[in-house]
Order: structure tokens, then sequence, then C-alpha cells
């Protein structure tokens, strides 16, 4: 998509007036509210998983499949946003998304079969990779340069604090249904509750769609030349020559190479040596096996003997720590640098998978953990997530965006994305069956992903902090 290109600084590289950057935060936040849903629909459906294998009765195999079909209109979105946003605008495509999001709250929380929630969830997956792109692609065309980095870090802490939510809802909605995730409440199951409440975010979404203006660089490549400078002296210094920022934004699109798919071939296992470093980081980020965290933590914790609450409860405080994760990522990126933070977050991995590992092999008495590995399994789960929140959650969105050489970016990070949502599948879909085989061997081979994300970081990724674009090649 053309629209992820950064814009050139204001004119003598000055910072907008308070009362613009009040503004310019306002328009930023109403556009993470993408990402606020990206993340509340993503891991909402942690709390329905049991609820919906006991209302349907169906097995492990099919349960996976209905939790991970989500991801399918994931790539189908995220892989249609950015045309769709080229030919009617980024104002019109947050609002289809957030009519998206609504549709299959509803229709998830009202469904008449398994069928019919499967084909919600491929609508609400659609809805989220929609989000994933033109959210921050809209947030850097509107930021002053001055405040872009800052400003698009709103999205990546949206999706955490909408992952954070949904759990707090569901713990919410849980102990109104008396515990029971199908309880009934005014006619419904918990379960479905649960699925429905993010009806009230998605309109909130589209009521903020209304009050932003048009991405200047949509309006300038349609002709509305005077509409754009409107919105350019809403965001910039007032002090700065409209007319010049116009004539930079046209030069910059005049001089864009839009990558093709052709371009990623190489003389030698058919894509070039970088592109397939951009796979291995999108594949090494979801083999760990961090969605199961977010999609199957209440289902992993009632497997173990911990009650229904108790498993919503901690499924909240993993997410609490994933916002703590995001966080120090965030302050440490461009202090510390990119390889750093990586393998500290590939070597605290795997420690807490390792243990995490040990403690399910424990037998099972009475339907439960001993108590010594219930505590190791809880405290490895929470140290585990803030590894993967400090480094591998950030840092792969941020080698991704700057490790390709301009001419091939857009393609090669599509291809990465793509890869990104197949290894997210493959996790998804093969969570239940495996530990319906074995738990601790499902997290030994999570352990193995990550012990071997570090050779890969340290042999074929190379440093990006303090390197321009231009530097990529």
């Amino acid at each position: 998509m053309t629209s992820t290109a950064k814009l050139p600084p204001p004119t003598g590289g000055r910072a907008p007036h308070p009362e613009h950057l009040r503004h310019v935060v306002f328009i930023t936040a109403s556009a993470a509210m993408g990402g606020f849903l990206f993340g509340y629909d993503s891991s909402v459906i942690n709390g329905a998983v049991e609820a919906i294998r006991s209302r349907y009765a169906i097995g492990s195999a099919a349960l996976a499949q209905v939790i991970a079909i989500a991801l399918i209109g994931c790539a189908i979105g995220a892989a249609t946003a950015g045309r769709i946003a080229d030919r009617i605008g980024r104002i019109r495509c947050m609002q289809i998304s957030a009519a998206l999001f609504t549709v299959s709250a509803v229709g998830s929380a009202l469904p008449f079969d398994i069928y019919d929630l499967a084909v919600w969830r491929i609508i609400g997956g659609f809805a989220i990779g929609m989000a994933s792109v033109i959210g921050p692609a809209y947030i850097a065309e509107v930021s002053p340069a001055a405040y872009r980095g800052r400003l698009g870090s709103f999205q990546q802490a949206a999706i955490v604090v909408g992952i954070a939510v949904s759990q707090l809802v569901n713990f919410g909605i849980l102990q109104l249904a008396g515990g029971d995730q199908r309880g009934r409440l005014l006619g419904l199951e918990a379960w479905q509750w649960m699925l429905g409440v993010m009806v009230v975010p998605a309109l909130l979404y589209g009521m903020l769609t209304l009050a932003i203006p048009e991405s200047p660089r949509y309006l300038i490549s349609v002709g509305r030349t005077r509409r754009a400078k409107e919105v350019l002296a809403e965001v910039e210094n007032r002090d700065v020559d409209l007319d010049a920022r116009v004539a930079e934004i046209e030069h910059a699109m005049r001089r864009e190479y839009k990558s093709r798919f052709r371009d990623l071939k190489g003389s030698r296992f058919y894509f070039l040596p970088i592109v397939w470093v951009g796979i291995g980081l999108s594949m090494f980020q979801q083999l760990v096996g961090i969605n199961v965290a977010f999609y199957y933590s209440a289902t992993l914790w009632q497997s173990v003997g911990i009650n229904p609450s108790g498993s919503f409860f901690y499924s909240f405080t993993t997410s609490i720590v994933n916002i703590i994760g995001t966080v120090i990522a965030m302050v440490l990126v461009d202090r510390v640098g990119r390889k750093p933070l990586a393998l500290t977050g590939s070597a605290g991995m795997a420690v807490a998978l390792a243990f995490e590992a040990w403690a399910f092999s424990a037998p099972l008495v009475n339907g439960r953990l001993p108590a010594t590995e219930a505590t190791v399994a809880l405290v490895a789960a929470h140290v585990f997530v803030l590894f993967f929140a400090l480094s591998w959650g950030v840092i792969v969105w941020v080698f991704l965006g700057e490790m390709f050489p301009n001419r091939i970016r857009a393609a090669a990070l599509g291809v990465a994305a793509a890869a990104q949502w197949i290894a997210n599948w493959a996790i998804t879909a093969s969570f239940p069956s495996l530990a319906d085989w074995n738990l601790s061997g499902t997290y030994v081979i999570y352990t193995c992903f990550a012990v071997l994300s570090i050779p890969f970081m340290l042999v074929f990724v190379k440093e990006t902090k303090g390197k321009t674009l231009e530097e990529m090649g």
C-alpha cells in the first residue's frame, strides 16, 4: 500500500503548536480504535472456547478450526485493505472495518449453529486484517514528523489494551453468570454476551471516524488539494507553508516505486535472502506459541484443574503483563537496539517455556496439578508473556518496517505478513489436538522454537538501529 511511506518533515522541522498537537493526538487515538478492536476481537474468543465446545458438542479438532478460521479473514483483509484504501480513502475503509466488527459481534453472539459461528468469525477476521493495515498507515500520514514515532506507537498500545479489556469484560460477565460460561444472562448464555459486547467499541470506532479528517496524502492523490491543505493546517505548525507541504507530498508520491511480487525473486531458493529473513522473523514470532496465551489460556488453566473464575482472572493478569512488556519495549527499542532486546526476549521465553513444560509434565491429582507445579506454571506463563512483549511482540514489526530495501519494501512486507498469519493459524489450529496428545510435549515444541530463534537472530538478522531506510539498500 503506497500510504505506508512516511511524509517529509515539516518545513524547518518545527513541531506543531500545543493546540494542534492535542488535535493530532485525538485524531491518532481515534484511528487507533481499530487497533483496540484488533486486540479485543482477537482475544475475546478466549472466554468462549469451552462453552462453544460444550454447546455444540464438538471435539478438539473441530473446535480449533472454529477458533483459527478467523485468521483466514485476517489474511484476506490485510491483503486487500491497501487497495481498498487507495481507491475509496482511509476513512471509508475504517468505516467498513467498524461495520464488519459490529456485524461480526452480533452474529457471533446469536449463531444458529457452529458453521454459522465460523462465518461470523471470518467476517470479524476480515475486519481485523483491515484494521491492522489502515490504522498504522493513516496515523503515519497525519502525524507531524517530530511526533510520528510516538504517535505511531498508539496502534500497538491500543492492541494490547484491547486484549486486556476483552479479558476484563469476560471475567466480569463470568462473575455475573455465577462462574458458569454457559450461565444465563437476560436470555443469552454468558459466552454469547462475551462475544456480543464488542458491539460497543465497534460503534464507537464508527462514530469517531466521522469526527476525523481524511488523510492529506489520499486527498492529494485524488486531486482534492484544497481540502488537503485544510487538513494539513489542522495538524501541522500554523506557520508551515501549505503549498510547499503539498508539493513535498506530491514529489514523494511521484518518486515512489510500487514493488511487485516478482521483485522479491532471487537466483536461489526462489526469494531473495533478505525476504527469507523477514519470513523467518514473522514465523518465529508465532511459533513460540504466544497466541495460545491469548486464545486458549482460560481453557489451558481449566484443563489442569483451575476453576473458570480463576482461569479468567489469570487470563486478565497475563494481558496486563503484556501491556507492561509492550511499554518496556517502546521505551528501550531505540536505546538498546533491536537485536539485544530480541535476544533477551528469546532467552527469557525459552526458560519460561521450559518451566511450563516441566510443570505440565506432572500427573494430575484429582484433576489438578500439584501445588508446586501449578505455581510454577502460572508464574512461568506470565514471565513468558512479559519477555515476548518486551521483545518479539514489538521488535519484529520494527525490523520488518526497516530491514527491506526501498525498492521491495511493500511487497516484502506483504509476504512476511502472510507468513505470520499462516504461522499464527498453524499454532492456533493445532493447540487443542496437541494438548490432548501431550500438554508438556506441546510446550517442549514451543521451547525449541524459542531456543532456535537465538542463533537465527545472531546469524541472519542485522541490527537496524540508527540507520536510515535509504541505508537498507
